[in-house]
């Protein structure tokens, strides 16, 4: 047959269980995995089928994505609420002059974090 994508069965996607010797066989089991993808790795991270590497690299994708939550929601909360009072009494800076944003870096002052 021809030489496509998987290499193997001359089909673009070819047949999963063709591949018994697969190292991505080790992460099938994992949660997140669903049919019809099945352990889906476009990039290729996993190839050696190093668990370890894969359970740091899966820690570090959810430490990553709680971040990126906080951030968006530290982005959009200021936009509804702000604090009451001031947040540098000695400059008379109240939390309402503040403005939203990456703007909020040069209004505040650097000692009143």
């Amino acid at each position: 047959g021809m030489f496509f994508q998987d290499g193997l069965t001359g089909s673009a996607w070819g047949d999963w269980s063709l591949y018994t010797a697969s190292p991505l066989r080790a992460f099938e089991g994992e949660l997140g995995v669903q049919a019809p993808v099945g352990f889906w790795d476009p990039v290729g991270y996993t190839r050696d089928g190093n668990v370890e590497t894969f359970k740091r690299r899966r820690e570090t994708e959810i430490k990553h994505g709680r971040v990126a939550m906080y951030a968006t929601i530290g982005y959009i909360v200021p936009e509804y609420f702000k604090w009451p009072g001031y947040l540098s009494p000695s400059m008379g800076l109240q939390f309402e002059d503040v403005p939203n944003g990456l703007a909020a870096i040069s209004k505040v002052p650097g000692n009143g974090w």
